[in-house]
């Protein structure tokens, strides 16, 4: 093959360069992002050599992971220095999540997130402003699941912070703080105290169990962030239209619940809840020749398992949980299936073992992933740019639609 001159690079030679695959540079092209043209023979096109490497500078300098390629090329790329993707485990900004959640707690993960260093956003007298209307809605939110009462909540919250509205980074920060413990409260239907939300949670939910703060704090670092996924994209984008950071938090929110997202946790429990009293092989074989999906396994980056469901149930293995749940099931659903377990299987287990309360797995994710959509919310109004796909349009020709032909 020809190699191409100095201002062009081939389609081959530009993919080597960014280290991803064809479809993803044909839509770094469809973006506007590299600028492309027929090549003088006409038979393929060439690509200017400045666009690829201007866009190479920009972005992490660490190969696209194999697994991401599995996503739709034509889904927006956005820039971000807050956390990337890796098949080592998700990176905040610069350190490993799976290294972060030996010792750290959600709450230093936060600082890190929200690029934090002039301030401390978890000061004891930084504490959530409760209206009589928020605590009125709380009450009669209270049989509802904990994630809609923090909704519920969160609908009047930002009326009652004369904060809400700051642009200043750090006191974006401060409300982020105020957000966080003002949600983990409702959910919990607790006070919101000074102290970590994983000693919070430990002692509403799993009080007699003396690894649960331990294990909740692992779990907590590990689901703070995982760059864009849909929950976050959600909030980018409720973010871009200037709301402020109480607002976006629900968006975000209602996006986790999904069962393609922060629901397959629970789908994976009711997996767990088969398997307690039923041998692991003859379900796992009776599934298979069904053709049934397994929740809490598979993943679309992660090709050979999950690293944070790796260091959340080796911790839960340390602690004295089943065998047969942190290693007995995760072997042979990937010896049948050739996939692998992820962090949502991982969740299920937590609450099996922990015997926490029916739901909880939905309930730790969003208390969790909430410090990562304040990051990005931060971020992105910080840009102040309106996000604003565009969309392919594959309907009727004008002129072909049912207007036309008198229907």
């Amino acid at each position: 093959m020809k190699k191409s001159s100095g201002l062009y690079l081939s389609a081959r030679e530009a993919s080597a360069e960014l280290a991803i695959s064809p479809a993803t540079l044909y839509a770094y092209v469809s973006r506007g992002l590299i600028r492309s043209e027929p090549s003088p023979d006409s038979r393929s096109h060439r690509y200017r050599a400045e666009d690829v490497r201007g866009l190479k500078e920009r972005r992490v300098p660490s190969p696209e992971p194999r697994g991401l390629r599995s996503f739709d090329a034509d889904l927006p790329v956005m820039d971000s220095a807050i956390a990337t993707i890796t098949e080592d485990g998700p990176i905040y900004r610069g350190v490993n999540c799976v290294d972060l959640a030996e010792k750290d707690t959600l709450e230093h993960t936060a600082t890190l997130l929200w690029d934090v260093t002039a301030i401390d956003p978890f000061a004891a007298d930084n504490c959530p402003h409760v209206s009589d209307e928020m605590r009125a809605i709380a009450d009669a939110a209270r049989r509802a699941a904990p994630i809609d009462r923090a909704i519920a909540v969160l609908a009047l919250a930002a009326s009652a912070d004369p904060g809400a509205f700051t642009r200043a980074p750090d006191g974006r920060a401060m409300v982020g703080a105020r957000i966080l413990r003002l949600v983990v409260a409702t959910m919990l239907d607790a006070a919101p105290p000074a102290e970590p939300r994983h000693l919070q949670i430990a002692k509403a939910w799993a009080q007699d169990h003396k690894h649960a703060s331990d294990l909740i704090r692992r779990a907590l670092v590990l689901l703070a962030d995982h760059e864009l996924n849909a929950s976050t994209f959600t909030v980018r984008c409720a973010a871009s239209t200037g709301l402020n950071l109480y607002d976006a938090v629900i968006a975000g929110l209602a996006a986790l619940k999904g069962p393609k997202h922060g629901g397959a946790g629970v789908l994976a429990s009711r997996l767990v809840k088969t398997l307690i009293d039923n041998d692991v092989a003859p379900v796992i074989r009776e599934r298979v020749a069904l053709g049934e999906r397994f929740a809490g396994f598979g993943h679309g980056v992660y090709r050979l398992g999950d690293p944070r469901a790796m260091s959340l149930l080796d911790a839960l293995t340390r602690a004295g949980a089943a065998r047969k749940f942190t290693r007995e099931v995760p072997e042979r659903i990937a010896e049948a299936t050739g996939e692998f377990v992820n962090i949502d299987y991982a969740l299920a287990v937590l609450v099996h073992s922990l015997r926490l309360p029916v739901g909880s797995e939905l309930a730790l994710f969003a208390m969790a992933r909430m410090v990562g959509w304040i990051a990005h919310a931060s971020e992105q109004l910080q840009h102040g740019k309106l996000i604003r796909p565009r969309a392919r349009y594959v309907g009727p020709a004008p002129g072909r639609g049912a207007a036309s032909s008198g229907l």
